[in-house]
């Protein structure tokens, strides 16, 4: 029994865990500019050359506020793109263990 439990604990952590370790891919926002190709994705590329922009820049001669508005920048940029680019479906393990037990179950 003491096994069992073990056992159910680390299934669970795992479960529990799987969503995290599939969204870490999404934070890199690097993508080839020749790519994108809508209309409506002039401004994703605008910010991807900001990004490049504010990343080539020289900051030690900044102040703290202009380091602190750069961030900030830096911040809204990667939330607006991942909401953009990070387009797809991630079902976490437990989840699809659900559904194929499902299936089994109901065919």
């Amino acid at each position: 029994m003491k096994h069992f439990i073990v056992l159910m604990l680390a299934t669970l952590l795992f479960t529990v865990s799987a969503p995290m370790l599939s969204g870490a891919a999404v934070n890199n926002v690097n993508t080839d500019l020749r790519t994108i190709k809508s209309p409506g994705d002039q401004k994703v590329k605008e910010l991807l050359v900001r990004l490049d922009e504010i990343s080539s820049m020289d900051k030690s001669n900044l102040k703290l506020s202009e380091k602190k508005g750069l961030k900030s920048e830096i911040l809204k940029i990667k939330t607006y793109l991942k909401t953009h680019l990070g387009e797809g479906l991630y079902i976490s393990v437990g989840a699809a263990i659900i559904i194929v037990l499902l299936l089994v179950i109901l065919l």
